[in-house]
């Protein structure tokens, strides 16, 4: 199973690079519209939910697929695609999806790491991971009035954590696909 997992490294530093480049944006142009910034938010909740999604169908758990990342990328593409077709939703409304988000991908992260524990090292990558969306996710909903432009930097901070812990899950990833010899583009070969 290790050897499986090892070799979705890529969409793992996919979700990492999409989060820390939608971070530089909302941080370097905190002045930009609450309509830009929610659809800024859906496509970095579509592409996480796809890179998920596309994940949980390539890693099997014997003969089944594994259905917490499936749901949790659909979770993700299902929030990405409201975002996109209600732009003109409130301030506060939107704080609502996005922590609701942060707090359930968090959740689920932490769950995946305990099961992964095992199976992995740096599994504890993950649970930060988890942990820090939580915490953001709590963050926008104690403090839901915070200005548009507190709102865009916190978003984008978060998003450069989360994708710098990503990246460095990734990492790891990809140094255990090396040593099982697989390609690390999602099949594994024999070594040489």
């Amino acid at each position: 199973m290790q050897q499986r997992l090892t070799f979705n490294w890529t969409a793992l530093a996919l979700r990492g690079v999409v989060a820390i480049v939608f971070g530089i944006i909302a941080i370097v142009l905190p002045g930009i519209t609450l309509g830009a910034l929610i659809l800024l938010f859906a496509a970095y909740a579509l592409v996480d939910g796809v890179s998920l999604l596309i994940t949980g169908i390539r890693h099997h758990e014997g003969n089944r697929p594994d259905w917490l990342l499936i749901l949790t990328g659909i979770l993700g593409i299902f929030v990405g695609i409201v975002a996109a077709i209600l732009p003109g939703v409130t301030a506060l409304f939107l704080l609502a999806i996005i922590g609701a988000w942060a707090v359930v991908i968090g959740a689920l992260e932490i769950v995946a790491a305990y099961r992964l524990r095992k199976e992995i090292s740096g599994e504890w990558l993950l649970t930060l991971e988890g942990v820090i969306s939580i915490a953001f996710g709590i963050y926008v909903f104690v403090f839901p009035g915070a200005g548009a432009i507190a709102l865009v930097l916190l978003i984008g901070i978060y998003a450069i954590i989360s994708g710098v812990t990503l990246l460095a899950l990734a990492l790891r990833m990809r140094s255990l696909a090396d040593r099982f010899g697989g390609d690390c583009r999602g099949s594994a070969t024999p070594a040489s």
